[in-house]
Formats: structure tokens, C-alpha cells, sequence
């Protein structure tokens, strides 16, 4: 154990660099009596080990870590040193004499399925990341760099994959914040309180952002989480009390970086998104019965549609003249004139954010006449729609 802890304090001072302070490779190696010279990294991460190690005991990690390092030794012939670098991610530092740089992805790849064959045979799935071939043993960190850029594209992806550095996209140095259209529609939805629609509009656009940025996982998390951010925000403008929102916005943020799964992390957005969205709907919905909550669920689903009181009376299976006096006395409004508010609601955001016509801006909030529209916007918000977009503006 001794001699095992020793390669280990010696492949972590390979893997940050420090040695270099202290004295030349060749001191060092004899002073940790290690014989081989690593020049490449392979990263050997076991595939969803947060969630196989969650309940788990001190004793079990310890036993999966030591059968995988077992396991690698009496697999793969060429001489190598480990080191854990984290939880359920093993660094092997290889000194692969034989490898030459022309040769170096093709033998590596090989080198990592027989790795996840042996893994296999113990019924531990990993994936690999591979960094890049390094005469000089100073240079042994930048293979490690590589191995753990190369597997920020696992983050998208599934289990038992293999990456190397050179597989991975350039981003270029300029992005320009996509999909304008969807998240104004979006914030648009999130405003009215349509929860539903605000989590397909959600999902929809962070595959295209994934797409947009060539699937990097950094900026993927970041520009997400600041539309998060912008919608939290947006959230508390309306009327939401915010004690609740800060606090579980602050802290979902922090379990959002630390997510390291996209069909997780997606999954985490959509459900916080339904959560913040519905503290909107309970601004409309509060202390009303489930048949008139039903029916102002109805009209958002269908706020882009012409739909008559009729249809929403008969939605709710009720006559037109019981629904109308219903929904009146629960809601302090009639049916229509809710239906209308709830749409202009929309408008609203169209306007102090956007650069769309007001006959555009009209037809998104399920006006198809914008005389009509610009009327009713008057009678409600006491300005017409131009107006309203100069004074916000202005602000």
C-alpha cells in the first residue's frame, strides 16, 4: 500500500505541473523510485457514477476503485502509473515507448477499447478520454488537459465512448446569442403563466443551442443558465413574491453546474422551468375551483387560436350562461375580457423587448386583426401599443 500511495503523490505532481518547482524529472523519478516515463494520458471515467455511488458506503468506493486499478494493471501490457482525479474518474499516465505521433490516435483508440473491454468483464461501464503523445515529461500535464477537454462532449452523450483531443470542434472566438425568435416566444408564454408551453418551448431551445455551439458543454451550461436567469428575473417584475424564487433559483444554479449528464440537465430545466412558470399561473388561478382553473389552462393553450365562449363553456362542459356567471364570480372578470387581457399580457412583452411589428406582435398574441388589437391594448393598458413600446424605450 505504501508503494501505491508513493506512484500516486508522483502521478499527481505529474498531472498539476509542481515538480517543475521542485527539481528535474530525473531527481524526482529516483526519489519516488519510479522506473517509467509516462508521455500520454488516457482518462478512464466511470459512465453515471453519481448516480451508482449515491447511497453508497466509503468502503464500497474504495473496492470499485481498487477493482478497476486491478483490473487495468493485469490488462494492458505497457507500463503505467494511476491516479484518481476526482471521483469515478481514473488517470493512467502510459509510458508508451513504442508510440510515435503518426501512429499515436490510431494505437490509442485501439489501447482504449481493450480498457473498456477489461472494464467490462468487472461490470463497470466507462468511457475514455484520450490526450496527446508527449516526449518531454513536463509537458505530461497538457496530455491530461487534453484527456479532459476531449470528454466535454460526453456531457451530450451516452455510455462506453471514447474521445480524443483531436475529435473535438473549434468554436469560433465571436457567438452571437441565438434563437432570438424562440426565447422571446418563450419569455413571451412564461409571462402569461402557460406552463406547458413554456417547457416544450425549453427543450426545444437548448437542442439548438447544444447545436449552435458545436456541443460544447461550457457554454451550452452558461448560456442556459442565464435564460434561467433573465426568466427568474422577469418572474419577480410581474409580482411573484421573491423570497421563494431567489432562494430556489440561487440554488438550483449551483446543482445545475455540477449536473453532468445532458438528459439530466435537461430534464432539471424543464421541471424548474414548469415550477417557475406556474408561480405566474397562481397569480391567476389563486383560490378559483378546479373547473375554472381548467378553463384558464384552456385559454392559454389555445391563446394564438379564435376560440369564442362557447368553446371554452363547452371545454368545461358547462352551459354558456352557468360558465359565464361562474367564472365572473371567481375571477372578478368576464370570461372574454380575461381571455383578451391574457393575450395583451403576451403583447406586452413583444413590445419592450422585441423589434416586431405591431401586426406581427399581434398575430403571436392571437389577434389576426392589429386594428382590433391596438383597440383593445388602449382600453387596457390606457396608451396603444406605439406608445407603449416608446415610453418602455425611454425607460
Amino acid at each position: 500500500m505504501d508503494e501505491e500511495l508513493i506512484q500516486v503523490a508522483f502521478s499527481q505532481m505529474l498531472l498539476s505541473g509542481t515538480y517543475t518547482h521542485v527539481a528535474p524529472y530525473e531527481t524526482i523519478q529516483k526519489k519516488f523510485n519510479v522506473k517509467i516515463k509516462p508521455n500520454v494520458v488516457i482518462l478512464v471515467s466511470v459512465d453515471r457514477y453519481p448516480d451508482l455511488a449515491e447511497g453508497k458506503t466509503m468502503e464500497w468506493k474504495i473496492e470499485m476503485g481498487r477493482n478497476l486499478v486491478t483490473k487495468m494493471r493485469a490488462s494492458i501490457s505497457i507500463p503505467f502509473l494511476s491516479a484518481w482525479t476526482e471521483e469515478g474518474v481514473l488517470a493512467l499516465l502510459l509510458d508508451y515507448k513504442e508510440l510515435c505521433h503518426s501512429e499515436h490516435k490510431s494505437k490509442m483508440m485501439t489501447l482504449a477499447e481493450e480498457i473498456q473491454s477489461a472494464a467490462d468483464e468487472i461490470k463497470i461501464n466507462v468511457s475514455i478520454g484520450i490526450g496527446n503523445f508527449y516526449d518531454d515529461p513536463s509537458l505530461i500535464i497538457r496530455s491530461y488537459e487534453e484527456a479532459k477537454k476531449s470528454m466535454s462532449g460526453r456531457f451530450f452523450q451516452g455510455n462506453k465512448l471514447i474521445f480524443h483531443v483531436d475529435q473535438r470542434k473549434e468554436i469560433a472566438e465571436h457567438l452571437k446569442r441565438p434563437l432570438s425568435k424562440e426565447t422571446s416566444e418563450l419569455f413571451s408564454i412564461v409571462r402569461i403563466g402557460y406552463a406547458e408551453g413554456a417547457v416544450t418551448q425549453i427543450k426545444g431551445i437548448m437542442e439548438k443551442v447544444a447545436e449552435t455551439y458545436n456541443y460544447n458543454e461550457e457554454i451550452f451550461k452558461s448560456e442556459v443558465i442565464d435564460l434561467l436567469m433573465m426568466m427568474s428575473r422577469m418572474v419577480l417584475d410581474i409580482g411573484v413574491s421573491p423570497v421563494t424564487i431567489l432562494t430556489n433559483t440561487a440554488n438550483f444554479i449551483q446543482e445545475l453546474y455540477q449536473t453532468i449528464r445532458y438528459d439530466k440537465f435537461v430534464m432539471k430545466v424543464r421541471h424548474y422551468v414548469e415550477w417557475l412558470t406556474g408561480q405566474v399561473e397562481e397569480l391567476h388561478v389563486h383560490d378559483v375551483s378546479p373547473i375554472i382553473k381548467e378553463a384558464i389552462h384552456f385559454m392559454k393553450e389555445n391563446h394564438q387560436k379564435e376560440i369564442s365562449l362557447d368553446d371554452l363553456a363547452r371545454n368545461c362542459h358547462l352551459s354558456r350562461f352557468h360558465f359565464s356567471h361562474l367564472f365572473k364570480k371567481e375571477v372578478g372578470q368576464s370570461v372574454m375580457e380575461f381571455f383578451n387581457k391574457l393575450r395583451i399580457d403576451k403583447s406586452l412583452y413583444y413590445l419592450e423587448k422585441t423589434d416586431l411589428t405591431i401586426q406581427e406582435i399581434a398575430l403571436k398574441s392571437g389577434f389576426q386583426d392589429s386594428n382590433y388589437y391596438s383597440r383593445l391594448f388602449k382600453k387596457y393598458i390606457k396608451s396603444s401599443p406605439t406608445e407603449y413600446r416608446r415610453l418602455k424605450k425611454v425607460m
